[in-house]
């Protein structure tokens, strides 16, 4: 295997490292950490002079051919102005979304999983009657934690990608000091889907040392959260109360004509 260099902009110490070990020490557990790899130390020098926001632009400008998005040889390859590339690096990506209409109203949930860039899986369901759309959207966070654990127990690093702020908000940030008010807002306030949430941290909790949680932008042709988003609105549409596995061809370009949410 060619050797890789990584490039950390945010961490608790930032240059060019050739170890993804160190890279893991360095960004485990921040937020906003910022790193990304590079086929060749001259290419990460490069990248480290300028900034993380231009390198990621650059790379979703320019896909190498293992950054294609193909499934199997009998899927076609997605659109050239669709891609998979996830924002850091990782073993496996997941991608997840809910959807709801009217809201609230008929929801439903949905998942994409990447090995590598390479689209394995597609997952729906969870079809509530009378749901709402940050409901739809923690089941999809709970759901792609459910998955990882397996992943994380081998030492596997796993990404979520959800454009969900509200759902990344409330595990990476509001539910630790919710937890510590006796599951409370200020003043004694009612937190809104409060059991998934629970579940939530606590599964964030003991996978969080190999758990990278990202934020995507929705609707803006990344290619896995544009399928995990299709897959939300099947089960919708389906009424689909389980979760269960996408059986058909992994056919991109095919699921991506699917109804959006």
């Amino acid at each position: 295997m060619a050797k890789k260099y990584y490039v950390v902009w945010k961490g608790t110490k930032t240059g060019v490292f050739d170890a993804w070990s160190t890279v893991q020490s360095l960004t485990s557990g921040q937020a906003d950490a910022q790193f990304m790899g590079f086929p060749s130390k001259a290419e990460a020098e490069a990248a480290f002079q300028s900034t993380y926001s231009k390198a990621l632009m650059k790379r979703s400008l320019t896909k190498s051919p293992n950054q294609s998005s193909t499934t199997t040889s009998k899927t076609k390859p997605a659109s050239s102005s669709k891609t998979a590339i996830p924002a850091k690096i990782s073993d496996i990506n997941i991608y997840c979304d809910g959807a709801c209409s009217p809201n609230p109203g008929k929801s439903g949930t949905g998942m994409a999983v990447y090995v590598k860039n390479e689209l394995k899986e597609l997952w729906y369901g969870l079809h509530q009657a009378m749901g709402t759309n940050n409901t739809a959207e923690l089941n999809g966070m709970l759901e792609a934690f459910r998955y990882a654990s397996p992943f994380i127990a081998k030492g596997q690093t796993v990404q979520v990608l959800s454009d969900s702020k509200y759902s990344i908000d409330c595990i990476t940030k509001w539910a630790k000091g919710w937890q510590a008010k006796g599951w409370t807002r200020g003043k004694g306030e009612e937190i809104k889907n409060l059991e998934i949430i629970k579940e939530c941290f606590t599964l964030y909790k003991q996978l969080n040392a190999n758990l990278i949680i990202s934020h995507v932008k929705g609707h803006a042709n990344i290619e896995g959260n544009e399928l995990s988003d299709r897959m939300a609105v099947l089960a919708r549409k389906q009424k689909e109360p389980g979760f269960i596995s996408y059986t058909k061809t992994l056919d991109i370009k095919t699921i991506l004509a699917m109804e959006s949410g």
